[in-house]
């Protein structure tokens, strides 16, 4: 995936449409000359509909989209005839998507589901026409109601990643290296931080037909709780994956239980609800380092989860990990 093509945040003013007006009519024919109302009914206006697309992985079809308004409805008219409704306007996001107040941040929706189709928008109801107000002692109400208005606000759309492992740690812990080793996906490689300035998707296939879904997020620095780094732009996506792989690499400077300690200090700082995640620790970059080091290492681990020991250059303890990933997931 492109870091130009993904878009993860847009912000939009969306217009429901207005409900037509009630008409004020009455009934004229050769035979009645003063017949009685029939001021139809005002069509209502057109919603603003979200729709789950699970073709698209990114916001990129509305990133130059500023404004979607629905249609207004039609007026009603004599003979009792109820206005056209204003024609609806679907937009398709990709799942995970998060619709906000732009002004105070509340949370108006969320698309998860496949299939998934939500009113966002409810256009404005019609307005009811003189028929409706006649009544024993009103027989020719000479007024209708005017229209409801539709909903105008500014919204942001958000999208959180939905997988069902997302990879967690800092810049070169050895990330993207393992999605690519285990999956077809190609993320960009390279010794410095965020090589990965997007989140990136590979289907894990583990034996006789199971997968399941990968993310490898953007790395984390202290820090990224408040917004350093990439900060918030790339911890909301953890929230939406299933289970969390730490990876901390052999090479470290601290050591493996201080580094695993900082990551976990992040995630709850932004927040403590993706602790109650399952999760599991990988130790990267085991082909720098040999067995004598790696019995060395073991006493270093954080006590309360379980770790492995893998490299994703030579192969060692892929499949045990893919076997431990199914395992957790189901």
């Amino acid at each position: 995936m492109a870091e130009q093509n993904f878009v993860d945040y847009v912000k939009i003013m969306f217009r429901s449409g207005k409900g037509g007006a009630g008409s004020v009519h009455f009934f004229r024919g050769p035979a009645m000359p003063n017949g009685g109302p029939d001021g139809g009914d005002g069509g209502r206006g057109g919603h603003i509909i979200l729709e789950a697309d699970e073709q698209e992985w990114t916001l990129l079809s509305l990133k130059y989209t500023k404004h979607i308004f629905a249609e207004d409805g039609e007026g009603g008219r004599g003979g009792m005839k109820t206005g056209s409704d204003g024609k609806d306007i679907v937009v398709r996001v990709p799942l995970g998507t998060v619709v906000k107040d732009a002004e105070t941040g509340e949370i108006l929706t969320e698309i998860t589901e496949k299939g998934e189709r939500q009113i966002l928008f409810p256009g404005g109801r019609g307005g009811k026409g003189n028929t409706f107000f006649k009544n024993s002692t009103n027989q020719a109400p000479r007024h209708a109601q005017p229209g409801e208005e539709g909903t105008e606000t500014w919204a942001i759309l958000e999208l959180k990643v939905l997988a069902d492992v997302g990879l967690v740690g800092f810049p070169n812990a050895g990330k993207s290296t393992l999605l690519s080793a285990v999956t077809a996906a190609k993320p960009k490689i390279g010794d410095y931080p965020f090589t990965t300035l997007v989140p990136q998707l590979g289907i894990v296939s583990v034996r006789q037909g199971q997968t399941f879904i990968m993310a490898d997020i953007p790395g984390i620095i202290e820090g990224a709780h408040e917004g350093r780094g990439i900060g918030h732009r790339f911890l909301r996506h953890i929230e939406r994956n299933s289970l969390l792989l730490f990876m901390v690499p052999a090479d470290t400077e601290r050591t493996l239980t201080e580094e695993y300690d900082i990551l976990i200090h992040e995630l709850e700082e932004f927040n403590p609800d993706l602790l109650d995640k399952p999760r599991l620790l990988a130790v990267t970059k085991c082909d720098l380092i040999d067995e004598d080091l790696e019995s060395l290492l073991r006493p270093t681990l954080p006590p309360d989860i379980e770790a492995i020991f893998i490299s994703s250059v030579t192969g060692k303890n892929m499949q045990v990990l893919k076997d431990k990933l199914w395992s957790l997931l189901n």
